[in-house]
């Protein structure tokens, strides 16, 4: 009698739990899908025995979905921005992370903080140090944050003069000699810097018969110092972009590298939303606090590495 029942116990037991199976089976949800980085390999059978059961390796985190589309961000910036290609691998990055969509004019610095001063931008990136305090201080911009730096260099012909780091004596020779030299002429952060120096100098550049203005951004202003084979004072970022991918190969060098009051930094400021309310202030101070975070600024950091060997800008938001 007790067989009998440790057998229809048994019995009992193993309908119950088929049924378990059956039911489970049918609600059953598939596997999520796996890259083929995040497939898990195969576990080796032991040999002489049952096939060893395989357990899945953790995934790996799951990648951030984009953020959800918010409107657009107007900037208005210098043309070195734009003509190393920084902007346009920011900007991607920028709306899948953000929302907002970037779109800039790429302009020289005193055009751009002048979009500013009418209220035709949300917010401008330039690197002209002293009108960007004054930008601020007359109540157009909000606050002004360093970003990134690079330096200035002067490029040109080998010869008549010799590589140096004296940015003062090469601008002498240039005037004494009457050698030709192309200006950018526009008002731009790397404009103003120019004319600081022959203002430094107290020399007066259109002196100098073969001392032109382009009227154009940087890139074109190499070109042209280019083929006249002329000097010019031009940030390093914009000069590897144009060394390494003009389409006609630039026969100038860096003839003047290296001295101390050459630094190129660049700063952001938001439109002043009291002045203008209309600007999209939000968007602002979105992108100024995402260009100045760690993560952003070691983009910037690594940013033509690759390509050109070194760094078109060196971060310093967080100095």
């Amino acid at each position: 009698m007790k067989k009998q029942r440790q057998l229809l116990t048994a019995l009992l037991t193993g309908a119950m739990l088929a049924a378990v199976v059956t039911g489970c089976g049918g609600k059953e949800e598939p596997a999520p899908a796996q890259t083929p980085a995040e497939t898990p390999a195969e576990a080796p059978a032991e040999s002489g025995g049952d096939e060893a059961e395989q357990v899945p390796e953790e995934t790996a985190e799951e990648t951030k979905a984009p953020a959800e589309k918010k409107g657009v961000l107007m900037m208005a910036t210098t043309t070195s921005t734009a003509d190393t290609g920084l902007l346009d691998y920011l900007a991607p990055i920028f709306l899948e992370e953000t929302g907002w969509e970037l779109q800039w004019s790429a302009v020289g610095t005193g055009e751009a903080l002048k979009m500013g001063e009418n209220g035709d931008v949300d917010i401008v990136l330039v690197h002209a140090k002293a009108s960007e305090e004054e930008f601020v201080a007359n109540g157009f911009g909000v606050e002004r944050f360093q970003v990134m730096y690079n330096d200035f260099v002067v490029i040109g012909p080998k010869e008549p003069v010799a590589p140096t780091e004296d940015i003062e004596s090469l601008f002498k020779t240039i005037q004494d000699d009457q050698l030709t030299f192309v200006s950018r002429g526009d008002d731009s952060g790397t404009d103003k810097k120019e004319k600081g120096i022959w203002k430094k100098l107290e020399l007066d550049p259109s002196a100098n018969p073969n001392y032109l203005e382009s009227g154009q951004g940087m890139g074109a202003t190499i070109t042209m110092a280019d083929e006249k084979s002329a000097y010019c004072l031009t940030d390093r970022g914009t000069w590897l972009k144009m060394k390494n991918d003009a389409d006609v190969e630039i026969q100038l060098d860096i003839v003047c590298e290296g001295a101390a009051d050459l630094l190129n930094q660049y700063g952001i400021i938001a439109v002043s939303p009291e002045k203008y309310p209309e600007v999209n202030n939000e968007a602002a101070n979105t992108m100024i606090e995402w260009i100045c975070s760690e993560e952003v600024q070691e983009l910037i950091g690594n940013y033509g590495v690759d390509q050109y060997g070194e760094a078109l800008f060196t971060p310093n938001a967080n100095e």
